[in-house]
């Protein structure tokens, strides 16, 4: 059974939090949304205010546009929010740093509203409700980490506020954000089963999973290889051996699976086939596209990145005999497309998706293949895939990570990594204990690029590595491809340069408007 959501109910809530009875007529309960005064009276209750915070979870846009803003991706609409962060435009005004953060506290606050008002309830199930609630403190765990990797000192937020301590909340320190969430998972790991009833909900081992993320994210590897290996060692998750079937409907909760957030056509759906799918299929957007620095990541099937020598790189059939991942996550000319018809990005090739046939092709002659799925093109908009947030292969690569900070490379990292490069349709050649902790960070960095392109991790890695003003800087580059005359050519986004300032971009701005509603939330530095 799917987690059911409850889409409306939080705002209910929220806009009716104050809402009571009276004798007077003139302060009757408003007929079109939920009173406390009648609610919180039974565990069902409890059920539908945690399932509303389940909605919460990572929005479509945001959830590919965090690889869209880094040297992988391109905001293929140049006049987009997503495209002003790009090329480094951006400041307090913008929507996008604006969204994300009302969307972000608009979690907290759905957290916070259970959290305070669950102890109301008449309990019949006691252990249902530790479970339930913590579920809500895992989540809202997760809605932080985020936040802190983006703004540094946030507001830490564990109570419902009113106006005016709204008005006057202050930012707490990035050290105590950060060690908020990994206690706040910690304690909720030891009220959560290792297995849900209904699939989509909150884990022992996703706690433990989403708490290895955060601690890699803050830099404290050796509680963070602790976190992860606490995962591998319940022997509950495991790679599926289709990594090409990983983002279709046929792999919806699969072993490999450690948070999603779930999806119902009809009822509770999404858009990412209309978002991200080539033009032409049913005039989809190519919102974010791949760039070359991605596609040329890719090694040769034997191992070999594309400029080594010896590699058998054929620039005439460039996706030819590589990482079988390649094809996999990205369309490139050839592919097969979910109508039928095959994918011909090349400028003048008179298909709908040439670069130059509409504002909506790709830009760079690539697509983002995964989640894109044929059950969803005849209703682009309506679809029912479930997004990943976190899953197994991201544990190995966390585990490997961390243990490769600490300069602990042992046969347990070796092993980590070879099970992601010799999944059962992938088979890149096993990697052998040695060379020194440079290689090492060098494999396992590529290793998080390749195996979760366009999963949401890829802008968060490169802020953390502080190597975004390495790559991501300069021209978008796109496919290479022979022109009419023979001579080979490799597409540039016009009047296009990605921009990261080291001084400045490392932290988004705390948005203005809520500076103008707030005026003790300090700015961040150069902003």
């Amino acid at each position: 059974m799917k987690l059911k959501t409850y889409k409306s109910l939080l705002s209910l809530f929220i806009i009716s939090g104050f809402a009571s009875c009276s004798d007077n007529i003139l302060e009757t309960v408003p007929n079109d949304r939920i009173s406390n005064e009648i609610f919180w009276k039974s565990d069902n209750d409890a059920i539908k205010a945690n399932n509303a915070v389940y909605n919460s979870l990572d929005s479509v846009p945001y959830y590919f546009s965090w690889d869209g803003m880094s040297d992988i991706g391109h905001t293929n609409i140049p006049f987009n929010e997503f495209a002003v962060v790009e090329i480094g435009q951006h400041d307090a005004l913008n929507s996008t740093i604006l969204n994300f953060w009302t969307h972000s506290y608009r979690g907290v606050q759905a957290c916070n509203f259970y959290l305070d008002n669950v102890g109301k309830i008449k309990v019949t199930d006691q252990k249902k409700i530790n479970t339930l609630t913590a579920e809500v403190r895992a989540l809202r765990a997760y809605f932080y980490i985020k936040l802190l990797a983006l703004f540094g000192d946030v507001p830490l937020v564990t109570k419902q506020l009113s106006l005016e301590e709204g008005r006057s909340a202050t930012r707490a320190s990035a050290s105590d954000v950060g060690n908020f969430i990994v206690d706040e998972l910690e304690a909720a790991a030891a009220d959560l089963p290792e297995t849900q009833t209904e699939v989509g909900r909150i884990t022992k081992g996703a706690a433990w999973a989403i708490q290895a993320r955060a601690l890699l994210y803050q830099g404290k590897y050796d509680r963070a290889a602790q976190s992860a290996k606490r995962v591998m060692d319940m022997q509950k998750y495991e790679l599926v051996p289709s990594y090409e079937k990983l983002f279709t409907y046929a792999s919806e909760n699969s072993k490999e699976i450690i948070l999603d957030k779930q999806f119902v056509k009809d009822t509770y759906r999404n858009n990412v086939f209309s978002l991200m799918a080539p033009y032409s299929q049913r005039a989809s957007n190519s919102h974010f596209v791949p760039t070359k620095a991605l596609v040329d990541s890719y090694q040769m099937k034997n191992g070999k990145s594309i400029n080594e020598a010896g590699s058998g790189f054929d620039r005439d059939e460039p996706y030819q005999n590589r990482d079988p991942r390649l094809r996999y996550s990205i369309f490139v000319k050839g592919d097969l497309l979910p109508d039928g018809k095959i994918y011909n990005p090349t400028p003048g090739s008179g298909t709908s998706d040439a670069i130059d046939f509409t504002y909506l092709s790709t830009s760079t002659g690539f697509n983002v293949k995964k989640y894109i799925n044929a059950e969803d093109l005849a209703q682009p908009a309506n679809g029912g895939i479930n997004i990943i947030l976190l899953r197994y292969a991201e544990v190995l690569l966390t585990y490997a990570e961390a243990k490769i900070e600490l300069n602990q490379i042992d046969a347990t990292v070796v092993e980590a990594i070879n099970q992601i490069r010799q999944r059962g349709d992938v088979k890149m050649p096993i990697v052998t204990l040695q060379g020194d902790q440079r290689y090492w960070r060098e494999l396992v960095r590529h290793e998080r690029k390749v195996e979760l392109a366009f999963e949401g991790l890829r802008y968060f890695d490169i802020r953390r590595w502080k190597i975004a003003e390495e790559v991501i800087p300069g021209k978008v580059l796109g496919m290479t491809y022979k022109n009419g005359n023979g001579d080979y050519v490799t597409e540039e986004i016009p009047s296009f340069n990605k921009t990261f300032n080291a001084g400045r971009d490392y932290l988004w701005p705390i948005p203005q408007k809520e500076r103008d509603i707030n005026p003790k939330l300090s700015k961040n530095p150069n902003w």
